[in-house]
């Protein structure tokens, strides 16, 4: 096995797995690349990404350049001479030139079965549309969306009851065996890479806050994605005159009431029932502005409700 000069490029906590696996690995982990600290919070503070924390950890150089339209960024990586760069939800386009860069180029970690979930949110959409199963990719990064050659791929199941939180952190975790088996055998593994097939291609464009808004018309199943999928972000929700009502969690029930889609049925000590288009839900752990979710049984509990049976929600 080739002892590899590794750089890391990422942003969020996903990739962490896989940095503990290059730290503990034989190879060597050089640099890291994440994008720059952005305004977080109410307060608008710049927050440092969970890769730059977990870099500087480490004592692992830590860059992070606005974008690589500067010759200097991209002199500076060129510079760095690596044999391979792992890329895990950067979320900076990379040119032509910092792909070449490298000796065996950039290869990516992807959280879907390519070309399943091209884009920017694979598990959000993963558990929008009910699929049975996820996975993580490997691809030879090229210039285009996902659409590199494929080095290996790990499905697993995606259980009723996920949430995108819940699929996060499974993918997070098979990814590093699947990263490690490339990298050790990075030759063959070039070697033997297979074309996707554009064909069968689906795409995950990035999720917008006014996407998780719950229309009640919709079937059960559908609103129970929908609540499952925005776990934990941007989260479902609902209104009702000048209130506005997240939904953390959910489950279906089987019984179907007879009142207009979006009626609050009944309020049980453990969740709020509503009506939809076809089956009830219960909502089980809900959020009110300026406050901390609470499960229902809590909520039950105190005096001050703001929601009431028969209300209607929009």
């Amino acid at each position: 096995m080739t002892k590899l000069r590794i750089g890391f490029a990422g942003t969020p906590d996903f990739g962490i797995p896989c940095l503990e696996a290059l730290l503990g690995s034989k190879h060597s982990l050089d640099v890291i690349y994440t994008q720059p600290d952005r305004p977080a919070g109410r307060g608008r503070k710049l927050m440092p990404s969970a890769v730059k924390l977990w870099g500087q950890s480490h004592g692992i150089r830590v860059f992070q350049p606005l974008n690589f339209k500067d010759p200097e960024a991209t002199a500076t990586f060129v510079a760095h001479a690596l044999d391979i760069l792992v890329v895990i939800a950067y979320g900076l386009i990379l040119p032509k030139r910092i792909l070449s860069a490298p000796i065996y180029g950039c290869i990516n970690v992807h959280a879907s079965l390519l070309p399943h979930w091209r884009g920017a949110s694979p598990i959000q959409h993963a558990i929008l549309h009910g699929d049975a199963q996820s996975g993580i990719t490997l691809m030879q990064m090229n210039q285009g969306m996902d659409t590199g050659d494929i080095l290996t791929q790990t499905a697993i199941p995606i259980p009723a009851d996920f949430t995108s939180r819940a699929l996060h952190d499974a993918l997070a975790f098979i990814a590093p065996d699947s990263l490690m088996a490339v990298l050790d055998n990075i030759p063959y593994v070039l070697e033997n890479a297979r074309k996707q097939d554009d064909s069968a291609a689906t795409y995950a464009p990035k999720i917008a806050k006014q996407d998780a808004r719950i229309d009640w018309h919709q079937s059960m199943e559908t609103i129970d994605r929908q609540i499952r999928a925005y776990n934990p972000w941007p989260v479902a929700y609902t209104t009702h005159a000048d209130l506005t009502l997240r939904i953390h969690q959910a489950h279906p029930l089987s019984t179907q009431s007879n009142l207009p889609a979006g009626t609050l049925v009944r309020i049980d000590n453990n969740s709020l029932v509503v009506s939809t288009s076809t089956q009830d839900l219960a909502l089980d752990v809900i959020q009110f502005p300026g406050k901390n979710p609470v499960n229902i049984a809590d909520w039950s509990k105190s005096h001050k409700r703001q929601v009431y049976e028969g209300m209607q929600f929009t």
